[in-house]
C-alpha cells in the first residue's frame, strides 16, 4: 500500500497477520505443524521488538513455535525463504512459514544527538533551579527530527543515499533519463494489465481499522507517460541527475509469506508445490555501485548449476530504481565487465524483456524493503507456471553492497 504523510493503518506484524491468514486457511494443516515461523522486517516497530515471534503467536502457530526476525536489508524477505530451505536441507526442520513484513510509513522521527542530550538533562535536573537553567539550553532546532527512512537508506560507509548509487551506475553505464523513465512507465502498464487480467492471485486484499477495502495496491499509474515523467526534477542529484520520484520504486508498506516444505512434509500433507528452491547465492560489492548486486549474485549461482541465460525462462530484478535495473542489463552485456568482474569468456548476454518483470515490479508496486525478496520469489513461481517456464530467477540489490538471487525450478 501506497504511504502517505503520516503513519498507515497497519504496523509491519498486522501486515503479515492479514497476509498469513488467507495463506494458513487453505493449507490442510494446522499453524502449530510449523517447525518455526521466520520473518524479514528492517524497521521494526517499537511495540513488536520481534516481530517474526509477534506474528507467528497472532496467527494461532502455538507457543511451542519458534518465532524469529531476519534483517538483510532489502533481501530479508528473501533471507528468510532461504534459511527455510538451508534448515530443510540440513534435516532441521519439515515445515517453515517464511515471510517478509514492512511498514514504512510507521518509519521514526528521529532527534539528534543533541537534542537527546538536552532531553536527558532536562528531566534528570532536580529542582526549580536546575530546570530553569536547563530550559536556557534549548534551542528551536531541538524540535526539528529527521526521518528515520532517510538515514536508514544513507550508506554510512560511503555517505551515499541509495538514489545516489542509483545515478552513479546511471553514469557508469550511460543509462539516459529517456531510457529510465521508459522503463517506468512500461512497469506501470504490465502492473495495470496485470490488475485487470487477475494474474497477481497471490495479493489478498485487506481491510483498514475505518473500513477501508484496499483491493489492490494503489501506487499504479497506468496513465503515465514518457513526457510527463521527463517534466519531473531530480530526485538526488540536481539539476542533471537522471534518477526521479518518477522512476524509482515508491515507499510502501506490505507483507508476504512463502511456505517451504521438505519432501516428506509435501507426501504427508499431500501439498502441491508452486517450485522447488534449487540455490541461492549472496554475493558483495562496494556500497556505492550496490544496485549491480543482481548481476554479482545471479552469474555465479547460474554457473554453479551449469545454466546459461538461455535456461532461465523467467526472470524477477527487484526494482529499487529503473536506472539500476539497466544497468545490470548492460553490465551483462559489456565484455569488458564480464571478463573481468564476473569471469566468463564472453558477455552473458541481454535478458530477454518479456520475460523479465513481466508484471511490473518495484516502481509501480512499491519496494517495502523488508518484503520484496519474499514477494518477487513467490510471484517468480507464479510466472514461471504461467510462461511454461522450467527455471526461473529472483535477485535484487541489497542497501550495503550485496546481492542476492534465487534460484527456483518448476514443480512437476
Amino acid at each position: 500500500m501506497k504511504a502517505r504523510n503520516g503513519p498507515g493503518p497497519f504496523t509491519p506484524v498486522d501486515l503479515a497477520v492479514q497476509a498469513g491468514r488467507p495463506l494458513l486457511l487453505r493449507q490442510p494443516f494446522e499453524p502449530t505443524a510449523f517447525d518455526e515461523v521466520i520473518l524479514g522486517c528492517v524497521n521494526v516497530h517499537a511495540d513488536e521488538v520481534n516481530p517474526g515471534r509477534v506474528a507467528a503467536l497472532r496467527l494461532d502457530c502455538g507457543q511451542e513455535v519458534p518465532g524469529w526476525t531476519v534483517q538483510r536489508n532489502c533481501a530479508s524477505g528473501m533471507q528468510s525463504i532461504d534459511t527455510a530451505f538451508r534448515y530443510i536441507r540440513q534435516g532441521h526442520a519439515d515445515l517453515i512459514l517464511a515471510g517478509g513484513t514492512e511498514a514504512l510509513s510507521h518509519a521514526p522521527l528521529l532527534f539528534s544527538g543533541e537534542a537527546a542530550g538536552w532531553f536527558g538533562s532536562f528531566y534528570a535536573a532536580r529542582g526549580l533551579a536546575d530546570k530553569l537553567q536547563s530550559l536556557l539550553n534549548f534551542r528551536p532546532r531541538f524540535l526539528m527530527p529527521t526521518l528515520g527512512i532517510l538515514r536508514g537508506l544513507t550508506d554510512p560507509v560511503v555517505k551515499l543515499n541509495m538514489g545516489q548509487t542509483a545515478e552513479v551506475l546511471a553514469h557508469q553505464f550511460a543509462v539516459t533519463r529517456e531510457e529510465a523513465d521508459a522503463y517506468a512507465v512500461e512497469s506501470h502498464r504490465r502492473l495495470a494489465q496485470a490488475h485487470e487480467e487477475g494474474r497477481l492471485e497471490e495479493l489478498a486484499a485487506m481491510i483498514g481499522p475505518d473500513g477501508t477495502l484496499y483491493e489492490h495496491d494503489d501506487g499504479v499509474r497506468p496513465d503515465n507517460t514518457v513526457e510527463q515523467l521527463a517534466k519531473l526534477k531530480p530526485a538526488f542529484e540536481r539539476p542533471f541527475g537522471q534518477v526521479t520520484a518518477g522512476n524509482s520504486s515508491q515507499i510502501t508498506d506490505g507483507g508476504s509469506w512463502t511456505v517451504v516444505a521438505s519432501e516428506d512434509a509435501v507426501k504427508k500433507y499431500r501439498l502441491k508445490p508452486l517450485a522447488r528452491i534449487v540455490d541461492c547465492e549472496w554475493a558483495a560489492l562496494d556500497p556505492s555501485i550496490m544496485g549491480l548486486g543482481p548481476v554479482l549474485s545471479a552469474t555465479p549461482l547460474l554457473r554453479r548449476h551449469g545454466l546459461a541465460r538461455g535456461d532461465v525462462g523467467a526472470w524477477e530484478i527487484n526494482e529499487a530504481f529503473a536506472a539500476q535495473v539497466l544497468a545490470c542489463i548492460k553490465a551483462w552485456t559489456d565484455k569488458g565487465f564480464c571478463t573481468d568482474i564476473l569471469g566468463l569468456d564472453a558477455p552473458f548476454g541481454e535478458i530477454d524483456r518479456d520475460i523479465l518483470n513481466v508484471d511490473g515490479g518495484a516502481i509501480s508496486l512499491g519496494h517495502p524493503v523488508g518484503t520484496s525478496g519474499n514477494r518477487i520469489t513467490l510471484h517468480l513461481a507464479h510466472v514461471m507456471r504461467r510462461l511454461g517456464a522450467r527455471h526461473g530467477l529472483a535477485t535484487e540489490c541489497i542497501g550495503g553492497g550485496m546481492g542476492g538471487a534465487m534460484l527456483l525450478e518448476l514443480a512437476e
